[in-house]
């Protein structure tokens, strides 16, 4: 469902970004109401209540005689956001604040709804004050922004991951790459950033460890990339309990694969619908309404296959990044309209929710070994 605000601009002036999206969310809010779409209205959350999809093709099939597939209720995911939603919107690949400001406006022309956007190049490619103009923008909409720590194992001096079995991928290699990931996020936070996005398993136990010691705020969620996403439920219940708030899983997953992953966690997961061409291009609009029905809670990730890659992002990528930026707000508008058109566009968060719930974690001790150096309790010669 699509609302759009009418009318002629308020006596005492135009609307702050933060009025308008207001005002748009309470038309919005008003629109379900009337329609008798809405499931709960509770703390001030909005949920639309899913309802009984159309799928693909199904009525011109049955209309031939084409037997349609009985979908499985067991197979349906159990879990859900805090908030009651079932699903929410990230923009990718959106590398400073003007990528960021064309998001912004392109989304706002298309009545795209975002809940996050995040970046791909890394904390360490941006000045102070490009992230704290990211961090305002983002926070005038209530949109979360997510930045990449680094550096990474593809910028870095080692040879395994040039080799054709891309050796330890993107992972921190030695101490001093866990240190300077540890280094951005710290940076990060400390100018308002909540969410960090992250390719290694030891730099998200770190954070995971530093956030429970307050070296990060509380409230800072940690996402693990696509780049090492998880492939079976051993490894996402593994990830969930190192800290992670949300999990990329790869778009080559399968709708079965999905189902067995929910039935051991409940951790937010992130799926490209449209994936880079570095992650396989594939495009999985038409499945959209089943990814959600199975992987819930899920972010919804519009990507772009088809282009060049931009990261380390510069000036010298600049019209490809903004351009690529623009569209993947449209493939949005996209994937959203099709859900519409099939009636499955039901559940999806309220805007400005980041919070992914309670979620299983290994216990920790944020101070362990902080006092003592291995060793110290050793008895030495006098």
């Amino acid at each position: 469902m699509r609302v759009r605000l009418t009318g002629s601009t308020p006596p005492d002036g135009p609307l702050t970004v933060r009025q308008y999206a207001a005002a748009r969310q309470d038309a919005y809010r008003r629109a379900l109401i009337n329609s008798n779409v809405v499931r709960n209205i509770e703390h001030g959350s909005l949920v639309i209540a899913p309802s009984s999809p159309r799928r693909p093709g199904a009525d011109a099939l049955a209309r031939i005689g084409h037997a349609i597939p009985v979908l499985d209720p067991a197979d349906a995911s159990a879990h859900c956001f805090p908030d009651g939603g079932t699903w929410r919107t990230e923009i990718p690949s959106v590398e400073g604040p003007e990528a960021l400001s064309v998001v912004l406006k392109e989304s706002s022309r298309l009545d795209v709804p975002i809940h996050r956007i995040s970046q791909g190049s890394g904390i360490w490619m941006l000045s102070d004050s490009e992230i704290t103009e990211m961090v305002e923008a983002a926070g005038e909409r209530d949109i979360e922004l997510c930045l990449f720590t680094g550096p990474r194992g593809t910028w870095d001096t080692g040879a395994s991951v040039r080799t054709d079995s891309h050796g330890a991928g993107l992972r921190a290699r030695g101490h001093d790459a866990l240190a300077g990931c540890v280094e951005d996020a710290v940076r990060a936070t400390q100018l308002g950033v909540k969410c960090l996005l992250v390719a290694d398993e030891g730099v998200l136990w770190a954070l995971h460890r530093a956030r429970l010691a307050g070296v990060v705020p509380a409230d800072t969620t940690l996402k693990v990339s696509a780049l090492i996403g998880p492939v079976n439920p051993a490894s996402y219940a593994v990830y969930e309990q190192l800290g992670a708030d949300s999990l990329n899983v790869p778009s080559d997953l399968t709708l079965a694969h999905l189902t067995e992953i929910r039935r051991v966690s409940a951790a937010p997961m992130d799926m490209y619908v449209e994936a880079p061409d570095d992650l396989g291009g594939y495009v999985r609009m038409y499945e959209i309404a089943e990814l959600i029905r199975r992987g819930a809670p899920l972010y919804l990730k519009f990507g772009l296959s088809k282009t060049s890659g931009i990261y380390p992002y510069g000036a010298h990528l600049r019209d490809l990044t903004l351009d690529t930026a623009r569209e993947r707000v449209r493939r949005g508008r996209l994937a959203l309209d099709l859900l519409a058109r099939h009636g499955a566009d039901g559940g999806m968060s309220p805007l400005g929710s980041r919070l992914p719930g309670t979620l299983n974690r290994f216990t920790a001790d944020p101070a362990h070994n902080a006092d003592n150096a291995p060793g110290d309790d050793i008895e030495k010669d006098s």
